[in-house]
């Protein structure tokens, strides 16, 4: 017969083990072990069940599953349950707990002498690896240690590549700036599946994070990683908030295009690049990302397929309402609030000197027949003059592209072509030209040159001479007739 149930509160056992366990032989995990199997012995323990009702209690102990310690959850067996409350009959609450072998940390498989061998050729040669290790070992004592136990005991005798300075890794430490728009950092995470033309396309999100106040200047989704989309934030960073003295960037190709780095020289920004195979210097914008994931795409996944600028607008209210104005866990303090304390340190810039360093070129022949230019679809009307000319086209791509600037093959501004319609005819009708007298009149001049040319010719004659070179004498105009008559003189 079970007596009146009295629950006992498994505290008490953690207290009474704290009590008799300040010598420090057991661990925090001991005391778990040790209360779990008090508490399913307990009311054994306190008599609550009769002397000839124990083994029946046990066995129903046996058909239930517990949670142990270990965590995991399953059956303990009729014969454990005996066993337990035989140990603590015998030796109280510390007899539940294992006993520790006298062994632990010495070699057992192999003797200390070979284990010493192995750390002394270990440090012979810090880079050596188990299998070298081993190779000696054998031809030496004819064994071989496992690779898991032979790093054990190195470890234990300070023996590793890392404890004998072979390993030279990076000690890491926090990033941080002590005012706002020092260092921003910035780079691409892909984003949710988003609908464009009723077709679903994957998004990237474009983030540039300040580092001082973790406040995101600018991040945006697109459609692509490349040049343009990186150059499209930072124009709108920078048209927002000026200009931070440090850029961070990622090693990727698009970070390393020229015109990035000629416009960060003329704005005096210093832009680094992250190492290569080093992506710990990046961890401040990655925790960005995974905390932009686990609160705002998990909810844009869960539901239906967004299109690009819902996406967009939908993450500009949760940056503004949700992330800025929450109290950082590094900075103790809301992002908003941290970066709008220094808005005196704001380095505004020119736009238009920026916008040239990003511009496109892009060849094009003038329509001989429309005098136009085609970019991008679109078609823009050039200066009749030009037509069939072979020109360089330059412009924003990222503006509304509303115009754009015709430059010679050698470089040399024409014009500003402007968007227009082809099919209206937006060029104006080409009046005849006046006809002016002109400065230099062709005919006469080539008459006068003609006349002069004729009086010099005239003047250089000597008429006499040229008669006189002209005279036939008769006798030899005589003979001459009579011959030609076939006659003899």
């Amino acid at each position: 017969m079970i007596k009146t149930e009295r629950k006992i509160s498994t505290k008490f056992f953690s207290g009474v083990l704290n009590t008799q366990t300040k010598g420090g032989k057991m661990n925090s995990m001991d005391l778990k072990v040790a209360v779990f199997w008090c508490s399913l012995l307990q009311q054994i323990i306190f008599g609550e069940v009769e002397k000839g009702d124990v083994y029946q209690h046990l066995k129903e102990l046996a058909d239930q599953e517990f949670l142990f310690p270990n965590g995991q959850k399953k059956k303990p067996s009729l014969s454990t349950l005996k066993r337990k409350l035989k140990q603590y009959r015998e030796g109280g609450i510390e007899a539940l707990v294992r006993k520790k072998r006298d062994d632990i940390g010495k070699p057992r498989s192999f003797s200390q002498e070979i284990i010493d061998k192995a750390v002394d050729i270990k440090k012979d040669q810090p880079k050596r690896s188990h299998s070298n290790i081993n190779f000696i070992l054998n031809s030496i004592h004819k064994v071989q240690i496992p690779k898991s136990t032979l790093y054990r005991h190195l470890k234990e005798n300070d023996a590793t590549r890392l404890k004998l300075g072979v390993i030279t890794k990076k000690v890491r430490c926090r990033w941080t700036r002590d005012i706002p728009n020092e260092l921003w950092v910035g780079d691409f995470s892909h984003g949710p599946y988003v609908l464009v033309d009723g077709e679903t396309y994957p998004s990237y999100l474009s983030l540039f994070i300040d580092c001082n106040s973790r406040y995101v200047v600018e991040g945006r989704y697109y459609l692509r990683q490349s040049l343009d989309v990186l150059v499209d934030s930072l124009l709108r960073a920078w048209t927002v908030h000026g200009v931070s003295e440090d850029l961070y960037l990622d090693n990727a190709k698009v970070y390393h295009a020229d015109a990035l780095k000629a416009a960060c020289y003329d704005m005096h920004i210093n832009l680094i690049h992250r190492p290569n195979r080093d992506p710990s210097p990046g961890g401040l914008v990655e925790r960005l990302f995974g905390t932009n994931q686990a609160q705002f795409e998990s909810e844009v996944r869960a539901g239906d397929i967004l299109k690009l600028d819902h996406l967009n607008k939908a993450f500009q209210a949760w940056l503004h309402l949700v992330y800025h104005e929450t109290v950082h866990s590094e900075t103790n303090e809301k992002p908003r609030t941290m970066f709008q304390a220094a808005l005196s340190n704001m380095k505004p810039i020119n736009m238009e000197r920026v916008i040239k360093f990003f511009m496109k070129t892009e060849e094009r022949t003038v329509n001989p027949d429309f005098s136009d230019v085609s970019i991008n679809k679109k078609l823009f009307k050039v200066d009749p003059k030009y037509r069939g000319d072979r020109v360089l086209v330059k412009y924003d791509p990222f503006s509304e592209l509303d115009k754009v600037f015709i430059y010679t093959l050698k470089e040399v501004y024409l014009e500003t072509a402007p968007l227009y319609n082809r099919e209206r005819g937006a060029h104006k009708e080409q009046e005849p030209e006046t006809v002016k007298k002109p400065k230099y009149n062709y005919i006469d001049i080539l008459i006068d040159t003609h006349d002069e040319q004729l009086m010099k010719q005239a003047k250089g004659i000597d008429y006499k001479k040229l008669l006189q070179q002209q005279r036939w004498p008769f006798t030899s105009f005589i003979e001459t007739l009579a011959c030609l008559m076939g006659k003899t003189s």
